[in-house]
């Protein structure tokens, strides 16, 4: 299996990736196809398929902020049992933002990831693909190190159309196992860059970045 990065939309890879990421996403999480062009070719965005005899089989998106030394997993995709797609993933990007910290001069101090609730929201099917059944990936991710974020968490809806999207819980993986809270700070400079690119912010989204200013420190839960 090969990691392979893609860096502009006219890659044939990329098709394939979308369309995978089509049939297992829902659609207000999926990016429209053309819109996909700027942020493939942002050197700080990392997008890796997983290509097995020429056939996606999985994908992620990635990025590292330099400043902030934490990483955020926009998406894991397993696109086909058997073949130990997640785990390769992982292990591969996993390689990969431990290169990009040591070239920062620094250990990373962790990863956020939005995480599905599946005890909240159940009617995501992610395209039958039982690796991706939320309730499979909820716990895979805790198996990893991830914690859930002591918080009421909504993002803006991909399709920025000012909807709030709920149903996840914000997670981070610290790199110290042994980590029980979050700096709030933090956590409000990560949402407000990463949603930067999303001018229609939800009211709800506003009040949950303003009660988080107002907090030092946001507890560390399991998920």
């Amino acid at each position: 299996m090969e990691f392979v990065r893609i860096q502009h939309i006219d890659n044939p890879l990329f098709a394939k990736m979308h369309r995978l990421m089509q049939e297992v996403f829902p659609p207000e999480e999926v990016l429209d196809y053309d819109l996909w062009k700027e942020p493939l070719e942002d050197p700080g965005i990392r997008v890796f398929v997983a290509v097995h005899e020429g056939e996606v089989v999985g994908a992620t998106e990635y990025r590292y902020y330099p400043d902030l030394n934490v990483a955020m997993t926009d998406f894991t995709i397993i696109g086909r049992e058997g073949l130990g797609v997640g785990r390769f993933l992982a292990r591969e990007r996993q390689k990969d933002l431990l290169a990009l910290a040591k070239e920062n001069g620094k250990e990373l101090y962790g990863m956020f990831a939005e995480i599905y609730d599946p005890y909240r929201v159940e009617e995501h099917s992610f395209g039958g693909i039982k690796p991706m059944d939320p309730f499979v990936r909820r716990e895979v991710l805790s198996h990893l190190g991830y914690k859930r974020t002591n918080i009421a968490y909504v993002h803006p809806s991909w399709q920025n159309d000012g909807e709030a999207v709920s149903g996840l819980d914000l997670g981070f993986m610290p790199t110290n196992e042994e980590q029980t809270s979050l700096e709030a700070e933090l956590i409000v400079t990560f949402l407000k860059r990463y949603y930067a690119v999303l001018p229609q912010k939800p009211q709800a989204w506003l009040d949950m970045v303003a009660e988080l200013e107002s907090k030092e420190s946001v507890e560390l839960l399991p998920i």
